[in-house]
């Protein structure tokens, strides 16, 4: 089994996801009564990627115990359920691991990751802790977590499942939800979402690019931020005028244009 048996998201609405910052993606999820699907807490290890958007596949860990997990031969106890996670995973996958936000124990180290890379993953997150930090930071690879430590997984967790609804970080996972990361950290957008809010997150990315230019300019935030309908008529003018959007520079697909009110 390499993918999860769910209709694909459609190459563009992950585009646009991508292209959007986890604050705008959260803004566009708290419109639809989405309240807190942010993975606080999670930082990026390394500084040689700048973000992902993927599928999650999902680990569950629980607290080892000594009769099922001794400390002999932790690794031929016939609990291998971790690599079995890593090498199910195929172009896209996202492995988020449910580690109950304990770190006294690394949730997987360079071995895994890199595999999970080599695999086509697009991430690998955790709301615990990772070994071989250093190993992980030049990975160029999109990796997350609470922590780095050197304690192996053995000595803490047992790997209860695979691919089920999942808490990480405190935010409800299903397999197959879309998540999104930058430097600033994950987003879950629940997968019955994510066409419905690609095109307004990439809009709302165009609006506030321009709307920062104007505050960057001198402009007073009222009227501005959140924009009246004088600058609203303004930014209009200003995007059918430029086929570049603002937005880092770099042209973008237009996505739909659903309101333009602003929230942070």
């Amino acid at each position: 089994m390499t993918a999860l048996d769910l209709p694909p998201v459609p190459p563009d609405v992950l585009a646009d996801l991508g292209r959007a910052s986890t604050a705008t993606l959260a803004t566009q999820l708290y419109r639809r009564g989405i309240r807190q699907p942010f993975l606080v807490g999670l930082s990026p290890v390394g500084t040689h990627f700048d973000g992902f958007v993927g599928q999650a596949r999902t680990m569950r860990f629980i607290p080892a115990r000594e009769d099922v997990d001794p400390m002999d031969d932790p690794y031929r106890t016939g609990n291998v359920l971790q690599w079995e996670a890593v090498e199910r995973l195929g172009s896209g996958d996202v492995l988020v691991v449910d580690s109950r936000d304990d770190v006294t124990a690394a949730s997987a180290g360079d071995m895994l990751v890199t595999r999970a890379m080599k695999r086509g993953a697009a991430a690998f997150v955790t709301d615990g802790a990772f070994r071989d930090g250093a190993a992980l930071a030049e990975l160029g690879f999109p990796v997350y977590c609470r922590a780095i430590t050197a304690t192996t997984r053995p000595a803490s967790f047992h790997v209860a499942d695979l691919d089920v609804p999942i808490g990480c970080a405190g935010v409800a996972v299903y397999p197959g939800d879309i998540l999104v990361g930058d430097r600033d950290g994950i987003i879950v957008v629940p997968r019955a979402l994510a066409a419905e809010i690609a095109g307004p997150a990439a809009e709302q990315e165009r609006l506030e690019s321009y709307l920062h230019d104007r505050v960057r300019a001198g402009d007073a935030l009222w009227g501005t931020y959140p924009p009246d309908e004088q600058t609203i008529a303004s930014y209009r003018a200003w995007r059918s005028e430029n086929s570049v959007d603002g937005t880092a520079g770099a042209a973008r697909p237009s996505g739909a244009a659903n309101g333009t009110e602003v929230v942070r």
